[in-house]
């Protein structure tokens, strides 16, 4: 009976452990989106060369900041999520990630979630992905191609993230 009893318990406390500890946010997901603002905050391309060309400073009506929102195109009922890029104290820094939060963002950028992945793991670039289709995007392309490095960094940190892809909620 006390064998039974500390197996039973056991596994409740390895099952919980799994439903709780171990949880990774869904990919492009509202939480997802708030870890990738310290994804951003530490790569020293995005935070440093976008404040550099300009890019940061460079806001829609001197509004001081950018919006950039994505989503998965294959996760038709999930939702768009947005990051917000202010310039501070010499950097572009990335003040809030999650559900969106303006009606007027800088860049929509959206693709399957295979090709999400494939640009999160450095497969191939911005360049290769917009001439082939595999990333739609919205905004000012100009200013994009001139910060095509930073825009590698970018589709890069959606790779930086720990996600859980077979899920679109």
């Amino acid at each position: 009976m006390k064998k039974i009893l500390l197996i039973a318990i056991v596994s409740i406390l390895i099952s919980t452990s799994n439903s709780y500890g171990d949880s990774k946010p869904v990919f492009m997901s509202p939480d997802w989106a708030k870890a990738a603002v310290d994804a951003w905050n530490n790569d020293p391309i995005l935070t440093v060369e976008l404040y550099k060309s300009g890019w940061a400073t460079n806001t829609k009506n001197n509004r001081g900041f950018k919006i950039i929102e994505i989503y998965r195109e294959d996760c038709l009922k999930s939702q768009h999520i947005q990051l917000k890029i202010e310039p501070k104290d010499g950097k572009a820094v990335c003040v809030y990630g999650g559900e969106v939060s303006d009606k007027e963002p800088d860049y929509i950028m959206w693709a399957n979630t295979k090709r999400w992945v494939d640009m999160g793991k450095g497969e191939y670039g911005p360049m290769k992905a917009m001439m082939f289709g595999r990333l739609k995007f919205k905004g000012p392309m100009w200013e994009a191609m001139k910060n095509m490095d930073p825009f590698s960094s970018f589709l890069l940190l959606t790779g930086k993230v720990d996600s859980d892809f077979s899920s679109c909620h």
